[in-house]
């Protein structure tokens, strides 16, 4: 016979989800505490959430890490650097908070091997995907926010891209990586420029992956939320390449 309280039956006790040793790592290494639910949301993408029953993903998460990550970058630029005009402090704002800059940062925290994917994104590797790096630092930021308040926040988003704005110049603020591309390839005589574009996901929250192509040969990818984001970070991976002598694929013969 069930239990009665005040003519309400009892509801049952549900167990607050715990923190696995991969989470307690990871929030070692971000140096923040985060309880085991909000960092659950944080690391889930939407297309696990869409293989379990559309469960709440990161997206929330992330818009609000957005603008956390935006001011304390802006308030960080403006206060360091007292004599930088407007354009400057916006272009170096812009590289900093980039998708290439976050997910170079999510990479060497290896976020990526933490973060809920659909089978379809762990087939195509969207562990290591800009994209998804990017936006999974953001709900991070914004996790971090809900649990500890602005201060902390503030401080984990300092933490991360302090030593980017320290050196913002060295993440190409406001290159046209692109445009460097084209003029490389002419100059060393490789061949005809294109990108191989395609895109995924409803129209609502479309991604985009790019393959920069040079003489009929891949020499970069990248990823974003418009065709021509996702040609710029191909464009600058393929720059990387380009630059290494190691990696650096060989040049093709042409009529």
């Amino acid at each position: 016979m069930k239990n009665f309280k005040d003519g309400a039956a009892a509801a049952p006790v549900t167990a607050e989800p715990e923190l696995d040793a991969g989470h307690h790592l990871l929030l070692e290494r971000l140096g923040v505490d985060i309880d085991a639910g909000t960092l659950r949301l944080a690391l889930t993408h939407r297309s696990y959430a869409y293989e379990n029953g559309g469960i709440p993903t990161n997206e929330r998460l992330e818009f609000l890490g957005d603008s956390i990550l935006g001011f304390s970058v802006t308030d960080a630029l403006y206060r360091d650097n007292p004599t930088l005009p407007e354009g400057e402090l916006a272009k170096r704002r812009s590289a900093v908070v980039s998708t290439r800059a976050l997910a170079g940062v999510a990479r060497e925290l290896e976020v990526g091997e933490f973060i809920y994917l659909g089978q379809g994104e762990k087939l195509t590797h969207g562990k290591n995907k800009a994209s998804i790096l990017a936006d999974t630092m953001e709900a991070l930021i914004g996790a971090t926010y809900l649990a500890n308040g602005i201060e902390s926040a503030r401080q984990l988003v300092l933490r991360l891209v302090g030593p980017l704005l320290a050196d913002a110049g060295a993440l190409g603020a406001g290159t046209d990586w692109k445009t460097n591309i084209q003029e490389m390839a002419a100059s060393r005589h490789l061949g005809a420029v294109n990108y191989v574009v395609v895109g995924a996901g409803p129209d609502h929250a479309r991604t985009f992956s790019a393959t920069l192509m040079i003489g009929g040969a891949p020499y970069g990818t990248g990823s974003g939320h418009s065709k021509k984001e996702a040609e710029q970070e191909a464009a600058a991976d393929g720059w990387r390449m380009l630059q290494d002598p190691v990696t650096e694929p060989p040049v093709l013969p042409h009529a």
